[in-house]
């Protein structure tokens, strides 16, 4: 069995060479296909690491409270009060497991320069806004707690503020207008770069109190638009949210009948959401570019079925000199094998180059999977048998005295 496996297969590779440009275009179905497959998946493997990572970087403990309903641009704000720092204080006192907490409140201003002029996303908090979000800085300080208690006009900017308002120029100690008051640079953030909620780094952070006074104005109590939390490592996140929730719903006077007005979202719970999100477009872009496998087998049927006609003669030689017709059904088989072989790894070697020019390019990590190239590999391997199978059989069922006669 083993010596007429090893005939067969060098008759393949005898044939296949015969006709190198009939067997590429016969396999660029399935070169297409398994490139097009591994790829979808590398790249998406690739992109669910890059969502995880860029979630750490927001902390393993971090959680958010905002009102409304639902996360991100579906969000259902409309009519939902905002938080009170009494809201936030008793968080502080009264929730076991809570690290640290800051009031956050948020506004997009129109940010100048001298000649440079942009809207930025303006965010008014404590002094602890920047350990509980992992912020670090690349020069600069950031603001104390006397400075965010007085509501001093300073603040510290984003990577990408630095680089539209000063290019070059060393942006601390100098005055930048955001909305109407004149506020001076004291750090620079490190960059952190795209995120699933935008540009990290296009920020301008400023104590709650500057925000309060000296830019949106303070027109009621409830001016919290998100509550920034860092739990105590080891603490169970599940029990920090069930305990919050509770609070607020009293302190909200909402009725057991009535559903939150509000969400606590950790970063655990956003990582999940996201990778699923990315894993599910992945499934379906694989499913999509799979078909071309489809398509690469049908080519190698419809070649095999021709080669059976053009190798007529040849396989009533065969025959007539002592071959068996499961010997001349492998003969067959194993051309369609190697045929598809050939396509998969040709595939694989592409994707591979593909994916590790492509990655840098959009900035996610190289994710090489064996395992999806195995299986990649195999399906191609699997399509040639069973797209090689009809004309195999075809082959081994002529019959020698009308295969010698045939011109």
């Amino acid at each position: 069995m083993i010596i007429m496996l090893g005939n067969a297969f060098f008759i393949a590779l005898r044939e296949i060479r015969r006709n190198l440009t009939r067997a590429f275009l016969t396999v660029l179905g399935v070169i297409i296909g398994v490139s097009a497959v591994v790829t979808m998946v590398t790249l998406g493997d690739g992109t669910t690491q890059a969502v995880k990572n860029q979630i750490s970087d927001l902390g393993s403990n971090l959680m958010m409270v905002r009102p409304g309903s639902g996360f991100g641009p579906r969000a259902r704000t409309a009519g939902v009060p905002n938080f009170t720092e009494a809201d936030v204080d008793a968080i502080r006192d009264q929730v076991a497991g809570v690290a640290a907490i800051a009031p956050v409140r948020k506004a997009s201003l129109s940010t100048i320069y001298l000649q440079a002029a942009r809207n930025t996303q303006i965010t008014g908090s404590t002094e602890d806004y920047f350990s509980i979000n992992k912020w670090t800085l690349s020069a600069g300080r950031f603001f104390s707690e006397s400075e965010s208690r007085t509501g001093q006009a300073v603040a510290v900017i984003g990577d990408t503020v630095k680089t539209e308002l000063f290019g070059s120029e060393d942006p601390l100690g100098q005055k930048i207008r955001v909305g109407q008051a004149s506020l001076q640079v004291i750090g620079v953030l490190k960059a952190k770069g795209q995120a699933g909620m935008g540009d990290q780094d296009d920020t301008i952070v400023v104590p709650l109190t500057t925000m309060q006074r000296r830019l949106g104005g303070r027109t009621s109590g409830r001016d919290i638009s998100e509550i920034s939390i860092s739990a105590e490592e080891g603490y169970d996140s599940d029990t920090l949210i069930s305990d919050i929730s509770s609070l607020l719903r009293q302190r909200r006077n909402l009725q057991s009948n009535q559903d939150d007005d509000f969400n606590v979202f950790d970063t655990r719970q956003i990582a999940e959401t996201l990778s699923s999100s990315t894993e599910l477009m992945t499934m379906l872009l694989s499913a999509v570019a799979a078909v071309s496998l489809l398509v690469g087998g049908i080519g190698i049927m419809n070649i095999m079925l021709v080669s059976v006609t053009e190798r007529t003669r040849e396989i009533g030689i065969r025959l007539a000199i002592g071959a068996t017709a499961k010997e001349v059904l492998w003969q067959f088989l194993v051309e369609a094998l190697t045929l598809s072989c050939v396509g998969g790894i040709v595939g694989i070697g592409l994707a591979f180059a593909f994916c590790s020019l492509l990655a840098p390019l959009i900035q996610i990590p190289f994710a090489f999977n064996a395992q999806i190239n195995l299986i990649a590999f195999f399906f191609s391997a699997l399509v040639g048998i069973v797209f090689g199978f009809a004309p195999a059989r075809r082959a081994s069922r002529l019959d020698p005295i009308d295969a010698l006669r045939h011109e």
